[in-house]
């Protein structure tokens, strides 16, 4: 059967004698030139008489500066289903059905003629444009002050794009305008007050450039889908409406946070005094938060796991669909509001996790939806990780996209800051960090925002001038910690050895950092098992023991210089392998069923309540010695006396009248130390593995009891029991 098809090219390329040639692969294999036969407002067509289904095509210029070839990804593959009439466009490989849409204007001529109407409260419409072109994209949707909806999509390769509304038959067509670079890339249209329902469900229809040719397709600004998971909708939500009452909260320093990690699954999960509609949700945060259990334990920063839309039900959330919605499963975006305003009122910040190196393979809008020819998943995709589906991280387009859901959810949300996932360059190119910095922080756009980066193992560039840097978690200090207290090797690289004690208590200064604002000290977290559980993996069973080390982790992580963090559950010495969102907070460790756990619950709170009230706890720095904050007191390092070659290490830090001293041993035995001062005084302990008593009026400590008399500037024959902490404040007339 012999198929006529006329084929339309609108040579961009300015070939002066252009031919088309095509040809077929395989047996009776075909391969012809073939002249224009016309010339349109379009460009030149050429009409081809096939007997095939299928083949090939591309064009070349036969001009007086001999043959001149379409670059081979150009080439184009042509198929029956496509119709008996096509267009291509010089430069790329995509063949289309209808005839393309020229662009009619700027985008920026858009945002001028409605920026009157954009809402200037709490309300976020993209701005992001990473080239210095300071193009207002108004990706998304968006609802304006007269009641009209603005629509645009980002789709440098579509022929047409219609805005599918409600599941109506009737499609409205977006206009093409030129966007990013100055380049046809952004679609345009608006729905006017009169035509919009209390609620706007949609999706686009892209005809070109895509998966398939012509589907529907999902926004990726989408702020949260539809109920109805067999459509899966996009929904329009007006941020606006919802009433905050935060005005006087200010995200606060680095130094002052001490984190809580949770999941929103599982921290209320099966919590018999939350009903069950409430349960695994953001309503069941909030009313934790009511309660006062984050105040009750010093928390000052929850940290939630992602909060996006992903696809598995009940697990990590590390299955992204999408960057600017919110999860269904855990409410709606005024619930995330309403937990967030609450968790402000009570004193804490919100930091949310951000997976931008990877998305769902089950449920990836992004998937194909800009088919540009550079990788199997098209545009916003390059290549793949262990996890899903690499995101092309460092590619302009896809960095707008990924900055702008940062700063939605710092302007429609009040999120004080983010936790970037694996952001090693392995997964995540490093010129996304480093332009969420000037976007976020250096243009002032949130200058105090809090930016944490899960990058392991940890690398200096995303440090800056270490003030300013990323805080990252502190690879050497986890892996340390849990080969120190499992007593072995921990993951095949750090052992239990007296080695690099004191880098990992002093912010990982000769590893990575430059300031103490570039660390998260932590000795569990979502990705990692529990101490209980990794002292077990080296056949420690001894209830008693596991209870020391628990303490002695959970006292390391908060003295540490750099900022502390806790997973969920860690506040009750849980048992747990990785990736456990279960908490089982009556009994904690089945292996010792009998144990007292609220009397763990009741030492750390008291312990983490030090570290939120003493300021010499907390110090900050780039070299805190140099600035007479810190002096090492006994180390691994130094003489027969002060712990060489022992699992030991203590310092002394001040701030302002406040002196305080740590002493630490992670080792089997008993140590005897002999502590040197600059002066004498009376040292007055605050916590041990057992007990924390602060001084009056948050204690009952008497500063006459349980204390250090140094006499001659020193305090002889200190015995550190095995698996133990101390903490000593220096006594003053403000005690």
């Amino acid at each position: 059967m012999r198929n006529k098809i006329r084929i339309h090219y609108d040579n961009g390329n300015n070939f002066s004698k252009p031919r088309l040639w095509i040809w077929t692969i395989g047996s009776g294999s075909l391969e012809r030139e073939i002249e224009p036969v016309g010339e349109d407002e379009y460009g030149v067509y050429y009409d081809v008489m096939v007997n095939r289904n299928n083949f090939y095509f591309k064009f070349k210029d036969i001009g007086k500066k001999g043959v001149i070839w379409e670059d081979d990804e150009n080439n184009r593959e042509y198929n029956a289903g496509l119709g008996g009439e096509i267009w291509s466009k010089a430069g790329i490989h995509n063949i289309y059905s209808v005839k393309p849409d020229r662009p009619i204007g700027h985008i920026k001529e858009v945002y001028n003629k409605i920026k009157d109407l954009i809402p200037q409260e709490n309300f976020y419409l993209p701005q992001t444009d990473v080239s210095g072109g300071k193009v207002h994209s108004l990706l998304g949707a968006h609802k304006l002050t007269d009641g009209s909806i603005s629509f645009a999509l980002f789709h440098p390769r579509a022929a047409k794009v219609s805005l599918s509304l409600n599941q109506e038959d009737k499609l409205v067509e977006l206009e093409l305008y030129r966007g990013f670079y100055n380049q046809p890339n952004i679609w345009w249209g608006r729905i006017p007050a009169t035509q919009v329902k209390n609620r706007v469900e949609y999706k686009f229809y892209v005809q070109g450039g895509t998966a398939g040719n012509e589907r529907l397709v999902y926004d990726p600004y989408t702020r949260v889908y539809s109920d109805d998971y067999k459509l899966s909708n996009c929904v329009v939500v007006d941020p606006t409406e919802f009433q905050w009452t935060d005005e006087e909260w200010q995200t606060p320093d680095i130094s002052q946070l001490i984190i809580y990690e949770l999941n929103v699954y599982g921290f209320t999960d099966g919590d018999s005094d939350i009903p069950l509609e409430d349960q695994s949700t953001f309503r069941g945060i909030t009313k934790r938060i009511k309660d006062g259990y984050f105040a009750d334990l010093g928390i000052t920063a929850l940290a939630l796991m992602p909060t996006s839309e992903a696809w598995s039900h009940f697990g990590l959330g590390y299955d992204p669909c999408s960057f600017m919605s919110v999860e269904h499963d855990f409410g709606s975006p005024d619930d995330f509001r309403e937990m967030i305003n609450t968790a402000h009122q009570h004193g804490l910040a919100v930091i949310i996790d951000q997976v931008f190196n990877h998305t769902s393979n089950d449920f990836n809008p992004l998937w194909k939806l800009i088919d540009d020819g550079s990788s199997p998943g098209g545009l916003y995709f390059d290549g793949s990780t262990k996890w899903g589906n690499k995101l092309a991280t460092g590619r302009d387009e896809v960095d707008n996209m990924l900055i702008d859901s940062c700063k939605l959810f710092i302007k429609e949300y009040h999120i004080d800051g983010f936790r970037f996932d694996a952001t090693h360059s392995n997964y995540t190119d490093h010129k996304l960090l480093y332009q969420i910095q000037d976007e976020i922080r250096n243009s002032g756009f949130k200058s105090n925002a809090i930016l944490i980066a899960e990058n392991l193992p940890n690398q200096s560039d995303l440090n800056f001038a270490g003030y300013n840097g990323y805080a990252q978690w502190a690879d050497l200090f986890h892996d340390k910690m849990k080969a120190l207290i499992r007593e072995g090797v921990f993951r095949n690289w750090c052992d239990d050895s007296p080695n690099n004690l004191g880098d990992m208590f002093y912010f990982c200064k000769n590893q990575f950092a430059k300031h103490t604002n570039n660390v998260i000290n932590y000795s569990e977290s979502h990705d990692e098992p529990s101490i209980r559980y990794e002292v077990e993996t080296n056949n420690i069973l001894d209830c008693n023991i596991k209870d020391r080390k628990a303490r002695l982790a959970m006292m390391a992580t908060m003295v540490a210089l750099g900022q502390p963090m806790i997973y969920m559950g860690q506040e009750f010495g849980v048992n747990r392998k990785s990736n456990v969102i279960d908490i089982d907070t009556v009994t904690p460790d089945p292996n010792c069923p009998e144990y007292e756990y609220n009397d763990f619950y009741r030492w750390t709170q008291k312990l983490i309540k030090l570290r939120k009230r003493y300021d010499a706890l907390k110090i900050s720095g780039s070299n805190p010695v140099e600035t007479d904050q810190f002096s090492w007191m006994i180390g691994p390092w130094m003489s027969d006396n002060k712990g060489a070659n022992r699992k030991v290490i203590g310092w002394r830090t001040k701030s302002g009248h406040q002196e305080m001293l740590i002493l630490l041993n992670f080792g089997n035995k008993d140590v005897d130390v002999d502590l040197e001062f600059p002066a004498w005084g009376r040292w007055i302990k605050l916590a041990d593995i057992k007990e924390v008593n602060d001084l009056p009026p948050v204690g009952t400590r008497n500063p006459a009891n349980n204390s250090l008399e140094v006499q001659n500037n020193i305090f002889s024959n200190f015995t550190l029991p095995p698996y133990s902490g101390f903490i000593y404040k220096k006594a003053t007339g403000r005690n």
